[in-house]
């Protein structure tokens, strides 16, 4: 195979692009985060995140959240091409806080929770899953 100069040019300008693609996804999630909190600070304690460490296939991944007092939830997948995977909000008279249900993940990613409690503080729990085959094309 000869390489000439203009493939070598498309290979490192497809090389740039594949680099960026990360730090979109990277971008999507903090937007996301900062729609939900507007930019306030998160603790760590009162929220739980159970998703699997390995997930074998990344089209149906079972995950749990619980958040006692809270008033809203967010989920994000941070390696997915759209990150944000549910929002759930609770009324005065929900007898938990808490949901569960399956997503799908394109790989091996962070999975986010977010709560944001009833005196407007949030707190954040991740779990990072590994995924064997993707379930978003890949």
């Amino acid at each position: 195979m000869k390489l000439t100069r203009r493939d070598t040019l498309m290979l490192g300008l497809g090389t740039a692009v594949a680099a960026m693609i990360p730090m979109q996804a990277s971008a999507a999630v903090d937007e996301a985060i900062a729609a939900f909190t507007g930019g306030a600070e998160m603790g760590s304690e009162g929220i739980t995140l159970i998703a699997p460490e390995i997930a074998e296939n990344g089209n149906t991944v079972p995950i749990e959240v619980d958040a006692p007092g809270a008033v809203a939830i967010l989920i994000l997948a941070a390696g997915n091409p759209t990150p944000g995977v549910a929002e759930m909000r609770f009324g005065p008279l929900a007898a938990a806080q808490s949901g569960s249900t399956r997503i799908r993940l394109a790989g091996t990613q962070d999975v986010i929770a977010i709560a944001k409690m009833p005196d407007g503080t949030f707190v954040r729990a991740s779990q990072e899953v590994k995924v064997t085959i993707g379930g978003c094309g890949g």
